[in-house]
């Protein structure tokens, strides 16, 4: 074995961490690989974009790749990686069967972000108005896809405990081929707390997520229609921001000043924006995952109220910085509790703290990781011996997906 190991990462975008808490993630996940020394490249189909990472400035290699087109195997085949990370199961699926053909001793890593088909199922069951039950994944058509692409890696990131357990046993998934890594950040004093702005020098309500995002864009018509008039009625001088990237047109005729309800489009630094709120709204009713915005409101010292869906898999049963409730008179209330008494909000503040140090703090986790990733490199035969149906549908799909892909690149030349 080579000492300097070699990672790719196939992004199906470029990393945007002021975008998104996908972007973020990435670039926790590339600062792990490369503090162990690994030579990392990141290649992606996706168009570049004026908010994404200047990967050089990393010491990451930049290379954009071309979907359906063989020039990927050339590509491939020179670079040699030992180890190749798929962001999302789409992107395994374009490329898994040329990772596998052309270099087949490589580590098949995938970092799912959150499991798609229960955010697909849970929004379904939300616009048919019903309540969702976890048997629904079992006929939804994304979860076929998703579920397979898990199968064939080595070695699959899961960002949320509940997620692994729905893996488990609704899909009875070996828990050899899944690994807990949720957001991975610094540890956190109450010392860090007194270097934030006080509670009498922050002021508004704050709501910040991607626009792309359906859930997000759901939580802002929700806010806007039904909870925000609420508290309003109460505080008849309440602000509440709205910041997002990639607003659309719908987004932008949703601000209305006179109710103080301001759509202020992408944050140009959105740990600021937080920091000097008072209170971070999110009453998300559908989605998977973890919700990056509820944790950057606590490094932020920001308390926060959500639901039981925001709060899902974040605080392990601690007590949340602030309130969860599904309830909107209950979450108006709570919010004009929250947002008039210090004493509470200090309390919510240092809840947050806890959570942090416990469920997030980077050294619990990044060691484990490369701990993980080097067994399997020593032991990937034996790995994949005992995952039979990964092999058994690396098989079916290595034909089928490489006979599509290679009828529409010799389609693309015609």
């Amino acid at each position: 074995m080579n000492q300097i190991k070699k990672l790719l990462i196939i992004g199906f975008v470029w990393p945007e961490p002021n975008s998104s808490a996908a972007g973020s993630r990435m670039m926790q996940l590339i600062s792990i690989f490369k503090k162990d020394g690994f030579e990392i490249t990141f290649a992606s189909p996706a168009l570049d974009s004026d908010f994404m990472v200047d990967l050089n400035a990393f010491g990451v290699e930049k290379k954009n790749i071309a979907l359906n087109s063989s020039t990927f195997d050339d590509f491939i085949v020179e670079l040699n990686p030992d180890v190749v990370l798929f962001d999302r199961f789409m992107i395994e699926e374009q490329f898994g069967w040329r990772v596998t053909e052309k270099c087949p001793k490589a580590i098949r890593l995938l970092d799912t972000e959150d499991l798609h088909s229960l955010r697909t199922a849970r929004q379904k069951a939300f616009k048919e108005n019903r309540v969702f039950k976890l048997t629904d994944l079992l006929s939804e058509e994304v979860a076929k896809r998703e579920i397979a692409s898990v199968l064939r890696c080595d070695l699959s990131f899961m960002i949320s405990e509940f997620e692994m357990e729905v893996l488990k046993n609704v899909f009875k998934i070996d828990s050899a081929v899944l690994h807990y890594l949720p957001f991975l950040v610094d540890e956190m004093s109450e010392k860090n707390l007194l270097e934030l702005p006080l509670f009498s020098e922050r002021k508004h309500f704050v709501f910040i997520g991607n626009f792309l995002h359906e859930p997000n864009w759901n939580t802002v018509q929700y806010l806007k229609e039904t909870i925000w008039p609420l508290i309003k009625k109460q505080l008849p001088e309440a602000v509440l921001e709205v910041y997002g990237a990639y607003p659309s047109q719908k987004v932008l005729q949703l601000h209305q000043p006179k109710n103080g309800f301001y759509i202020m489009g992408r944050a140009a630094n959105a740990i600021e924006v937080v920091k000097n709120a008072r209170i971070v709204l999110a009453p998300i009713r559908f989605g998977a995952g973890l919700k990056g915005k509820l944790l950057e409101a606590m490094q932020c010292g920001t308390p926060s109220i959500t639901t039981s869906i925001g709060s899902e898999a974040m605080h392990a049963n601690l007590p949340w910085n602030g309130f969860i409730t599904d309830d909107i008179q209950e979450f108006a209330k709570q919010a004009v509790l929250l947002y008039e008494d210090e004493n509470l909000w200090k309390q919510a503040q240092k809840n947050g703290v806890v959570i942090i140090n416990e469920c997030y703090q980077k050294n619990n986790y990044a060691d484990d990781l490369i701990i993980k990733v080097k067994s399997l490199l020593m032991n990937s035969d034996e790995h994949r011996l005992h995952n039979f149906m990964g092999n058994l549908l690396q098989h079916h799909a290595f034909r089928s997906t490489m006979y599509m892909s290679k009828w529409i690149e010799a389609k693309n030349k015609n």
